[in-house]
């Protein structure tokens, strides 16, 4: 029996070694999955961080958008690679912990997945078209209140932040508003825009260009305290409504199966690329709160209060599935 263990260990010590070695000479490119369409928050971050990840480790980083399933499909993807270190995923965090409480995923988030590092933090923000007849927060609910079972509001994905917020603003309103879930914000917002549905609440990455170049009107923020890319726009909880408060991550994600040496070898690689200041001048640019965490057992600690938090709401608002 000892003599077994022995050779396990030791058969487990050269594979790390040989998978190790494979990440590090970079033989094939090293390929971000984007569970998300273009355009969208994720992919904008995996764009920015991937390209001086490239730069800094001089070997190919290559963007891949799987969108669908609410982020099930990418991951899947992501799981079915070999758990060499070459093939990561890329997403927000309600990739994890909202997603996989409405509907069934083939893997468990919180164990076959390992979040290799965050990067940034994001916000949300409450908008309509611009043209939409409410000037602030107080005249959108009076209007909203007039046509109550008649508007509608938008998310990004069924299950997630977006879809949250607008259900708890609707019931605290007494605004009976009907949910229009889209694969993500960019078809989602255009519809916004259109006038097609009457609020949605959207990432501020997707959402701020539209902002400031007068397409959407903001009329909240989705957080403890102001954006400091909005900051004349007030906080739900100041508005009177203290349950929405979301704060969105944009993480690394990897198989549970990665070697710890490979694990180590990415993450002080996403670190060097995240902290570098130009990265970090591109994500504050588009919306973004950079901050990096390399703390494996504290994001999972996070992830698994957030899980409960929103498994409360989702049984609380009895959400389905599309």
């Amino acid at each position: 029996m000892k003599l077994q263990r022995l050779v396990r260990s030791a058969l487990l010590l050269v594979s790390c070694s040989l998978a190790l070695s494979a990440w590090a000479m970079g033989e094939k490119p090293l390929k971000l999955i984007v569970p998300a369409p273009p355009g969208g928050t994720m992919d904008i971050a995996a764009r920015v961080v991937g390209q001086q990840m490239s730069l800094d480790l001089g070997r190919p980083v290559i963007v891949e958008n799987r969108a669908g399933a609410s982020g099930s499909i990418g991951l899947s993807a992501m799981l079915k690679s070999e758990a060499d270190g070459n093939t990561i995923a890329v997403g927000a965090s309600n990739l994890l912990v909202e997603s996989p409480l409405v509907m069934k995923v083939p893997y468990d988030p919180l164990k076959d997945i390992t979040t290799v590092a965050r990067v940034a933090f994001s916000s949300y923000v409450l908008v309509t078209g611009s043209n939409y007849p409410a000037k602030d927060f107080q005249s959108l609910v009076a209007h909203l209140q007039t046509r109550k079972g008649k508007s509608s509001f938008a998310s990004y994905g069924t299950g997630t932040v977006s879809h949250y917020s607008g259900l708890i603003l609707s019931s605290q309103a007494d605004l009976g508003m009907q949910h229009v879930g889209y694969p993500g914000s960019p078809p989602a917002l255009q519809d916004v825009i259109g006038g097609q549905v009457d609020i949605m609440f959207d990432g501020m990455v997707t959402s701020l260009p539209l902002i400031k170049s007068a397409m959407l009107r903001a009329y909240a923020v989705s957080g403890t305290k102001r954006s400091r890319y909005l900051p004349d726009v007030p906080t739900m909880p100041e508005l009177g409504y203290p349950e929405l408060q979301f704060q969105g991550q944009i993480c690394f994600y990897g198989s549970s199966k990665l070697p710890p040496d490979v694990l180590a070898k990415l993450q002080a690689s996403i670190k060097k690329a995240a902290q570098t200041p130009s990265v970090q001048q591109k994500l504050s640019d588009i919306g973004l709160e950079p901050d990096v965490s390399i703390d494996t057992p504290a994001l999972l600690a996070e992830n698994k209060a957030l899980s409960k938090r929103y498994a409360a709401i989702v049984k609380k608002f009895d959400i389905q599935p599309n």
